[in-house]
């Protein structure tokens, strides 16, 4: 086997991973694939002949190109303005695909997605390949141009800020969360205001994208109350909800005669919905893979 070969097969049996390491980078489903590509270019051009482990250093040529992403967002004034949720894994309720689960590298979904975009790139980068993926701080350290006791802060500071965001992980029991979200979609058809307000946790929060395109979907909404205020005012008699597993969590996509309308995420502790992550940019969703409408 050749050294082009031998890189070849290599990169393509740690894809899934470099993948999974550009969604959490950079929260764009489009821009890690793009990145990937990125990082099989730079690979295929560089000596790869004295690489012991091929997919760390695949992994560092992938972070460093998601570090220019975002270094280049910043640059160029394209930080998202107002509400921003990240694009959603959206899988079929009987299970993801290997390359699916991949992407979910823990189980707190949208919710820890949506923290992360709040880090700096430094502190992103530096909790993303040591928490999520194992990356140790003395390969994560020249990454960032610091110490490995710098990185291994940089990941401190991220842990403590997601902590401070209160990403709960969700209920265990995927069935469990899977009959809440369907009573919470009976209140929703029935405007049952009361069902919606048991429904959800006190402190409960809603982030709605909706793009440039509808940005009068853009909302936050804070406390029961609220959201389900929120979630009345948004809900159409004809639009059908299809259950979903969104980020590996109970989930749904919605249609409005056929088209998709927004893509749903839900986090449940303690019986109770603490968290609705939506997308409802319409650009967006055409180009995000929805395998629940298929057929």
């Amino acid at each position: 086997m050749t050294e082009s070969d031998w890189l070849a097969e290599g990169f393509e049996a740690n894809r899934t991973r470099l993948r999974a390491v550009a969604y959490r980078m950079l929260g764009s489903l489009a821009e890690a694939d793009d990145a990937v590509q990125e990082a099989w270019l730079r690979a295929s051009r560089a000596d790869a002949g004295r690489v012991d482990r091929l997919g760390a250093w695949l992994t560092t040529i992938v972070a460093r190109v998601c570090l220019n992403v975002l270094r280049s967002r910043a640059t160029r004034h394209e930080d998202l303005m107002g509400v921003h949720v990240p694009d959603p894994v959206v899988t079929r309720t009987d299970g993801a695909t290997p390359e699916e689960e991949a992407l979910l590298a823990d189980s707190v979904g949208l919710a820890l997605q949506v923290v992360l975009e709040t880090l700096t790139h430094a502190e992103r980068l530096a909790f993303v390949l040591h928490d999520l993926f194992g990356l140790p701080f003395d390969e994560i350290a020249p990454m960032v141009g610091r110490s490995p006791a710098a990185a291994r802060q940089l990941a401190s500071r991220a842990r403590r800020r997601v902590r401070g965001a209160e990403v709960q992980a969700p209920q265990p029991d995927l069935g469990r969360r899977r009959e809440i979200v369907d009573a919470f979609y009976a209140a929703a058809r029935r405007g049952d205001f009361d069902a919606l307000v048991s429904a959800l946790d006190p402190d409960a929060v809603l982030r709605a994208d909706g793009g440039t395109a509808r940005p009068e979907a853009s909302v936050v909404a804070r406390g029961a109350a609220a959201v389900a205020g929120q979630v009345l005012t948004f809900h159409r008699p004809a639009a059908m909800a299809h259950p979903a597993l969104v980020n590996g969590s109970a989930g749904a996509v919605v249609t409005l005669g056929g088209r998709p309308v927004a893509v749903l995420g839900f986090t449940i502790a303690n019986d109770r919905i603490v968290r609705i992550d939506a997308v409802a940019d319409p650009d967006r969703l055409a180009r995000l893979d929805l395998p629940v409408l298929d057929g």
